[in-house]
Parts: C-alpha cells; sequence; structure tokens
C-alpha cells in the first residue's frame, strides 16, 4: 500500500485559526484596553497559543523552513515597524487634539501585538534552528507566562517619570490582574502575579515529560488505496484447461 505523511501540514490548522483569530482582533473588532473577565482574557490570548502551536509542529527539515524567518523579518520591517511609527503618530495627535484617551486603546492593542510578534518570531527562529516540538511548546508556553505577567506593567511604572514624581499606589490599568483577584491591584498585588507566572514559567521548563513522546504522531501514515491497472486481454490470466 502507499502511505502519505499527513504530520507534516499539521501546523497549518491551528497556524490558520490563530491567523483568523488576530485578523478579528486587530482589524474587525473595536480596540478594547480593559479586559472584562476570564474568557475575555482567554479570547484575546488565544491567537498565541495557536501560533506556539503553529510553530511547533512547523516542519524543520525543509528546504523552505529558513525562509520562514526571512519572512518574519520582511513582515517586520515592512509592516510592523512602520504600523507602530503611525499608532505614535496619531496618538501624538490625539493627544494635542485633546482626544488621546480615545485613540490609546488603538495604541494599547498593537503594543500588544508587537509584544506578541517578537515572542513569536524568536521562538519561530528556535524552531527553524532545529528544536524539536517539545522544547518549542515549552518555551513557547513559558515566554506566554511572561507575556501575561504584568513584567512590562512594573517596569512601566518603575520608569515612567510620573507627575511630580509621585507614582500611583494602585494599577488601575492592568485589567487582566483585575479579572484573576476582583480589584485594581496594588504593588503587592502585581508582585505575586509577577511571581506566579515566573515560577510557572519555570515549571514548564524543567518540569520532566515522557521522552520519545513529543512529536511520534505526527509521522503516523495514513493508508491510500492502490490503484490496479486495468485488466487488459493481453494481461487477463489464460483459462485453466480441464
Amino acid at each position: 500500500m502507499l502511505t502519505r505523511n499527513w504530520g507534516e501540514a499539521l501546523w497549518l490548522l491551528p497556524a490558520t485559526v490563530g491567523a483568523a483569530l488576530t485578523v478579528l482582533i486587530m482589524a474587525v473588532l473595536p480596540p478594547d484596553r480593559t479586559l472584562h473577565s476570564v474568557a475575555d482574557f482567554a479570547f484575546k490570548i488565544s491567537p498565541v497559543l495557536f501560533a506556539v502551536v503553529a510553530i511547533a509542529l512547523l516542519p524543520r527539515n525543509r528546504a523552505w523552513a529558513p525562509f520562514a524567518v526571512l519572512l518574519g523579518c520582511a513582515l517586520f520591517l515592512g509592516l510592523v515597524d512602520s504600523a507602530s511609527f503611525v499608532q505614535v503618530s496619531q496618538l501624538v495627535d490625539a493627544a494635542l487634539a485633546n482626544s488621546a484617551q480615545a485613540q490609546f486603546a488603538s495604541y494599547y492593542r498593537f503594543s500588544t501585538f508587537v509584544d506578541a510578534f517578537v515572542i513569536l518570531f524568536g521562538l519561530l527562529a528556535y524552531r527553524v534552528g532545529g528544536a524539536t516540538t517539545e522544547r518549542v511548546l515549552r518555551l513557547g508556553m513559558a515566554a506566554t507566562c511572561l507575556l501575561v505577567s504584568g513584567l512590562n506593567d512594573l517596569t512601566m511604572w518603575a520608569m515612567y517619570p510620573w507627575p511630580a514624581g509621585v507614582r500611583p499606589d494602585v494599577f488601575d490599568w492592568a485589567s487582566h490582574v483585575s479579572i484573576f483577584i476582583g480589584r485594581p491591584p496594588h504593588l503587592v498585588d502585581m508582585l505575586v502575579f509577577l511571581l506566579v507566572h515566573v515560577s510557572l514559567a519555570a515549571l514548564v521548563l524543567i518540569l520532566p515529560l515522557p521522552k520519545n513522546r513529543w512529536g511520534q504522531w505526527r509521522h503516523v501514515q495514513l493508508p491510500v488505496a492502490r490503484r490496479h491497472p486495468p485488466v487488459t486481454l493481453e494481461s487477463a490470466p489464460a483459462p485453466r484447461e480441464h
């Protein structure tokens, strides 16, 4: 029987779902910098998780695989970088027009997209460089934990030149923390939230898993019926004499 390795193209499924969700969030739904529930959080982070799975399943032994990294460079330079400049320019214009609050939601959404893009681009290079499916999944999930850990909220709180040099006591903009603790977080809440996610990232990286299990199912070969040549008079067996 003939066989066909269907696992080589399986990465296209999570890649397609992740791309569709990204378009939905970035281009269809109105920008909203506030997360309203745990379900909303899961929906907003789902494109990143689908992308992690897609990269982990991406074939690394194909001649075209390195060109995926080159494509990522082209997308960043030709789209993401230019769009970042446009977002900053629009935010400045909105501030001059006293409408910065309305524009900030769009800027915040795009800045979050850039954060995810950088993480996924590094993960893609790691995979193309020879990392196994297990290692890519581990690193991708650990990086996702850092993405939502509130690390950038804490560094922004520490680095931003607040009016009169007084830093706020409440992180009222960190809605991704509020939905889990039920109120706007204080500094101690943000530090605990960060510690929990850093611990989860470390556990994902060091937790022992069964060896030689990841990726084997991708090489399951499906049977394909063999086509038999048509029977002709020349190829037909001769009748048996009695």
